[in-house]
């Protein structure tokens, strides 16, 4: 397999690897997914359901790219009734962002 040199278009990197265009997201659109399931944490939801409910539209290939990036990191899981975001941020990060002046 060899490696394809990257172009960048305005919004997506695109990387050609035999015959497949993957699409990465940008981070705009990590952050919209990030908070819609953040905000829908308490419900298992199927990948076609969110696609549905996202504010704006996302390429399903991307949407699976940013799904993997979440389950990755730990944000997220996949289970038989679908996708669920876990993560709950340490609590010594928030006390130490309590009282914090933001610049």
């Amino acid at each position: 397999m060899s490696t394809q040199a990257l172009e960048l278009s305005e919004t997506e990197l695109i990387q050609k690897e035999d015959h497949k265009i993957k699409r990465y997201p940008n981070l705009n659109t990590v952050l919209m997914v990030e908070g819609f399931l953040k905000t829908h944490r308490d419900v298992p939801m199927k990948v076609s359901d969110i696609k549905k409910q996202l504010p704006k539209q996302v390429m399903h290939e991307t949407l699976k790219v940013i799904l993997e990036y979440l389950w990755k990191s730990g944000k997220i899981i996949y289970g038989p009734k679908g996708i669920q975001w876990i993560y709950s941020e340490p609590e010594h990060l928030r006390k130490m962002l309590e009282n914090t002046l933001e610049v």
